[in-house]
C-alpha cells in the first residue's frame, strides 16, 4: 500500500490573474506561505507542507463562470492553528472583499470544528478551520 504524505498542491484556474493573483498573494502570505513563482502565467506558494497555484483559463473558457455544483473542485480548505487565526483571517477576508458565506461559527463537522467560507474573485469557496487537537487527520 502507498503511503501518501498530503497533498503537494492545488492548482486553481482563474479568469483574470492579475485579480487572483492580488487576493491569493495577500492571503496565502498573511497564512505563512512564500511565493515561489509569480509571474504573469503562474503563480505558486508554498508552506505548511501545502502548495497552491494559480493560472489563467485557457481562452476558450475565459467568459466561463466557476460553479461549485459542477464536476471538479468543490472548494478548498485551510486547516489553522488556533480559532484566533480563523478570525484573522476571515477578517483579512472582509479587507479583500470577498464574499463572505459564513462568518466564523462551531459547526458539527468534528468537536470544536469552527471555520469561515468566503469566495475568492472567480466565486471558488475557500473555507478556512481549526479543530482542536489531531481531528481525523
Amino acid at each position: 500500500m502507498a503511503d501518501i504524505n498530503g497533498i503537494a498542491h492545488i492548482q486553481l484556474s482563474v479568469s483574470d490573474m492579475a485579480r487572483s493573483r492580488a487576493f491569493y498573494s495577500r492571503l496565502l502570505q498573511t497564512m505563512g506561505m512564500t511565493p515561489v513563482i509569480d509571474d504573469d502565467s503562474y503563480y505558486y506558494c508554498v508552506g505548511a507542507r501545502t502548495g497552491l497555484a494559480l493560472s489563467p483559463v485557457d481562452t476558450q473558457f475565459s467568459d466561463d463562470q466557476y460553479d461549485q455544483g459542477r464536476t471538479g473542485l468543490h472548494h478548498v480548505c485551510f486547516r489553522t492553528r488556533t480559532r484566533d487565526d480563523v478570525e484573522e483571517l476571515y477578517q483579512l477576508a472582509l479587507e479583500l472583499e470577498a464574499k463572505i458565506i459564513r462568518s466564523p461559527q462551531e459547526d458539527g463537522y468534528a468537536p470544536g470544528y469552527y471555520s469561515t467560507l468566503f469566495e475568492d474573485p472567480d466565486g471558488i469557496r475557500i473555507e478556512v478551520n481549526y479543530v482542536p487537537g489531531k481531528g481525523l487527520l
